[in-house]
């Protein structure tokens, strides 16, 4: 990278420049991108690589308005699938678990974020696993009436603190045992909803600034060349073995966010 580039990015933005910082950084945004386009896996790959590059906190404040760019993007591909009235049901607990991950955000420093990210990391792959090993006790569950409150709610409260929501969403829209189209419909609005309304509380915070803001601006086109590569890989690679390798990489990068 030329220096001129590098002294710029090193004034006005939360970059470094140079070396991992930069890098890091750049494959987190492109996993969002991937998250975006139906490779779901790569997104808590994605809360890992940035708080490793640029803080816990921080990383929390960044990474929301490349989600939210992201989420206009998948609303306005799975517009014709799925409608508002699904997320309505998830809105108020939701809502209240934003404001307690805003309050428990405020309140730690960042070492304590980056393990606490680490940790809902690791429960999170293994809420996975245990998803996927009895998928049908899960779902039945779901007919007692405090599932979607609770859902609702733990899912308010992981994105709050890590951004990393999309498996607790992931069981609740099992559970409506809807089409693909749909589930894609009430995921993409789910999440463009949840993250505006997310917005004010981490500029209140402090971690979304206008130097934040700027590194988004640089790391946005890699957001899309993330979702236009998604969808290349869906095509080509079967996305089974590609989570699971994810899920391999998340899980390693989770225990070197933990240790530090």
């Amino acid at each position: 990278m030329p220096p001129e580039w590098t002294v710029w990015l090193r004034e006005h933005t939360l970059l470094q420049g140079e070396g991992p910082v930069l890098w890091l950084a750049l494959i987190g945004a492109v996993c969002i991108g991937l998250s975006k386009s139906g490779l779901s896996g790569t997104a808590t790959l994605t809360v890992v690589l940035m708080a490793k590059a640029l803080g816990a906190k921080v990383s929390v404040g960044l990474v929301l308005p490349l989600l939210i760019a992201a989420d206009l993007m998948g609303f306005w591909l799975n517009r014709k699938g799925g409608s508002w009235r699904k997320v309505w049901a998830m809105a108020p607990p939701a809502i209240i678990g934003v404001i307690i991950g805003y309050f428990l955000l405020g309140k730690i420093d960042n070492t304590t974020a980056r393990t606490t990210i680490g940790w809902l990391i690791i429960a999170l792959l293994l809420f996975k696993l245990a998803l996927d090993a009895w998928k049908n006790t899960f779902i039945d569950l779901t007919s007692h009436r405090a599932f979607a409150w609770s859902m609702g709610l733990g899912a308010g409260v992981t994105t709050m603190l890590a951004n990393a929501a999309g498996p607790v969403m992931t069981v609740y829209l099992l559970s409506q045992r809807l089409e693909k189209k749909e589930h894609l419909g009430v995921f993409s609005r789910f999440f463009l909803f949840i993250n505006l309304f997310k917005a004010p509380f981490s500029a209140e915070l402090g971690i979304i600034n206008p130097t934040s803001l700027m590194t988004n601006l640089v790391l946005l086109p890699a957001v899309i060349i993330g979702i236009l590569l998604g969808w290349q890989i869906l095509k080509r690679i079967p996305q089974k073995p590609f989570e699971w390798l994810l899920f391999v990489l998340t899980l390693i990068a989770a225990i070197w966010l933990i240790l530090g």
